[in-house]
């Protein structure tokens, strides 16, 4: 305890640290107040038809990332997702379309290329979802409603073009938000907004799963104090699978220029367990909702067989289908991210070698081979990892908000996140000769970013 009392105090001695870390709090409220400013038009008493269909199912995960401005009507209802989406496709096209590729290559300027294409690629998509989330607030308003400004159903061209243009102006400002973080704050700042969105709603979970097992008398706070060990050991081996490395030693042949000698020493290449990051859970998450949504099965109560096990997100054939899909994907966007054949192409063109392996096509299949080995185990605990609050939900009869904290994307983007602002702050503290946040003096962030 007297270490981190100490700790804080030397983080807010560093002037500049201490300016980041007050900027970045303004911001983020700045981000919380939005989400509960209603879209002109929308009476917000009139809002709970819209609140309970939203916390569960695909709306519920919405609404989580959105930090519940999705179920508030909010001119920030859509969020940072779109950003998300549209970099997702951004990197996909960077794989198989030379001229992303190309841009991927060219540095600086390439970045700031294809950050142009994003926010362009962003508003498209915004100016396609919104409709459809405009004709789900109508449909769940009352439609005794009279005037404009309590949400009739058919308020008007009006209505809709402003709307329109209220929730991608939402999604930009949202945008510019995180840009400002990254900029002038502390962390990645659009990684930072989804964290405190889905933060937000753990407070309101936790109370209400703790109401639910009060009611249930001894039993169920014995139950509730089981869950909490749960989450406990699924957030340590989260950290573990975020920060799990297979050190490669790479030995470096001696050089002579003149009168120095260079080289001779021995590095370590660190490869991943989990080098894909969140990307499986989320390519397998589009994946199950396309047929669910596409065929409108979600809103049908009389379905059997096929449609009715993948409506089900906690049923058995559902999460065994996103089990495999994640395992499927890991290993895909992994052989497409770790390009072993440049990495053993760089390591031979600086005078390097694998002890024991040839340098050239032998080292790549070594590296290759190590990399298969490793992604198993990192792509079949990810895939546990992603159906834990199915699991939860289901043996433990947790409450459907609190699940979503033992496990899938929201839990992975809770432990990255955390732990890249922490690296941050203690690189800081490093630089200014503080102690770091642990003895060691090392916090290992997550692989890339959200």
């Amino acid at each position: 305890m007297k270490r981190l009392i100490e700790t804080i105090r030397n983080i807010f001695k560093i002037e500049e640290l201490r300016k980041r870390i007050l900027y970045t709090i303004l911001i983020i409220l700045i981000y919380r107040f939005g989400s509960f400013v209603v879209i002109p038009g929308v009476d917000p008493t009139q809002l709970s038809a819209l609140q309970n269909s939203s916390d569960s199912g695909l709306l519920g995960l919405l609404n989580m990332f959105s930090g519940g401005a999705f179920g508030n009507a909010s001119v920030f209802a859509l969020g940072i997702m779109p950003y998300i989406t549209a970099s997702i496709i951004i990197q996909l096209l960077g794989m198989a379309v030379p001229y992303f590729q190309r841009l991927q290559k060219e540095g600086e300027s390439g970045r700031k290329k294809l950050n142009q294409i994003m926010r362009y690629l962003t508003v498209v998509i915004v100016v396609i979802q919104a409709p459809g989330y405009i004709k789900n607030v109508l449909v769940q308003m009352p439609k005794a409603a009279v005037t404009p400004f309590d949400g009739i159903h058919d308020p008007g061209i009006f209505f809709w073009i402003s709307t329109v243009i209220l929730l991608v102006a939402g999604t930009l400002f949202i945008m510019w938000l995180g840009e400002k973080i990254t900029d002038k704050g502390i962390g990645n700042g659009i990684s930072l907004i989804i964290m405190i969105g889905i933060i937000a709603r753990l407070p309101g979970a936790f109370v209400a799963e703790c109401g639910a097992r009060f009611n249930q008398g001894g039993t169920g706070l014995l139950i509730l104090v089981i869950e909490l060990i749960v989450l406990f050991f699924v957030m340590v081996g989260t950290i573990a699978l975020v920060q799990g490395t297979r050190k490669i030693p790479v030995q470096y042949a001696k050089r002579v220029v003149g009168n120095r000698q260079y080289g001779g020493a021995r590095q370590y290449i660190p490869l991943k367990v989990n080098a894909a990051g969140v990307m499986p859970i989320i390519f397998a998450q589009a994946i199950m909702f396309l047929p669910i949504t596409i065929a409108g099965f979600s809103q049908s109560e009389s379905l059997t067989g096929f449609a009715a096990a993948f409506t089900n997100i906690n049923g058995f054939w559902y999460n065994l289908v996103f089990f495999l899909l994640i395992i499927a994907f890991t290993y895909f966007y992994t052989a497409v991210t770790m390009n072993t054949n440049q990495m053993a192409e760089d390591i031979k063109k600086n005078g390097g070698f694998i002890p024991g392996v040839k340098p050239g096509k032998k080292t790549a299949e070594y590296l290759d081979t190590i990399m298969s080995r490793i992604t198993l185990p990192g792509s079949i605990f990810l895939g546990f990892v992603a159906i834990m609050p199915a699991i939860v939900a289901s043996l433990m009869n947790v409450t459907t908000g609190f699940s979503h904290f033992y496990g899938g994307t929201s839990l992975l983007i809770l432990v990255g996140v955390v732990l890249d602002t922490l690296q941050q702050i203690e690189s800081h503290l490093l630089m200014h000769h503080y102690d770091g946040l642990t003895k060691t003096g090392r916090i290992k962030g997550r692989v890339g970013r959200i």
